[in-house]
């Protein structure tokens, strides 16, 4: 793994998601598959409060104790707590904590033998430094593509015929 590849992909992900979603109407951004399954609008308060909470807290603490203290839980639904606002304030939000994020990063100047330090995960025990990027990047990825699906599923009895040939329109992730 290459640090700055890691920080390329997760610097272009707001780009992304605020092109994908900036002016749909709210059927778009709001629409779920129903219990236990997120909105685009919800991935992206995911996403925004895993910048704020969760990965650089975690690389600090890799970084300042090791395995000897544990990761805090991740709460996985807190963006659902948040009254929902226009989805362009939101993407602002994200953008900006992942702009704050990327610059925390990059303040830590990570070596290679930075990325094989090991911390202690609730769920997963011992995980390097390396391994805690790559899951931040494969998470990004994971959820931009989850952002399309939940879209594209809005045309699932629309598209006919072709639904054979469209996998993402039968294939519902459940919220994580």
């Amino acid at each position: 793994m290459e640090l700055p590849d890691v920080t390329a992909m997760l610097d272009r992900t707001p780009g992304v998601l605020r092109t994908l979603l900036t002016g749909l109407p709210a059927g778009w951004l709001h629409r779920d598959d129903g219990p236990g399954t997120w909105s685009a609008y919800d991935i992206v308060g995911h996403l925004s409060h895993g910048d704020a909470t969760n990965w650089l807290p975690r690389i600090r603490m890799i970084l300042d104790h090791g395995p000897d203290r544990r990761f805090e839980p991740f709460d996985r639904e807190a963006m659902l707590q948040d009254e929902p606002g226009p989805v362009e304030e939101l993407l602002a939000a994200f953008a900006t904590a992942r702009a704050t994020s990327l610059d925390a990063l990059a303040a830590l100047h990570l070596t290679a033998a930075d990325l094989d330090r090991t911390g202690a995960h609730p769920e997963f025990g011992e995980v390097t430094l390396g391994q805690l990027l790559a899951a931040w990047v494969a998470h990004d990825l994971t959820h931009v593509g989850q952002v399309g699906e939940v879209l594209a599923r809005r045309y699932r009895v629309d598209v006919g015929p072709w639904r054979a040939y469209l996998p993402a329109l039968d294939r519902v992730a459940a919220a994580e």
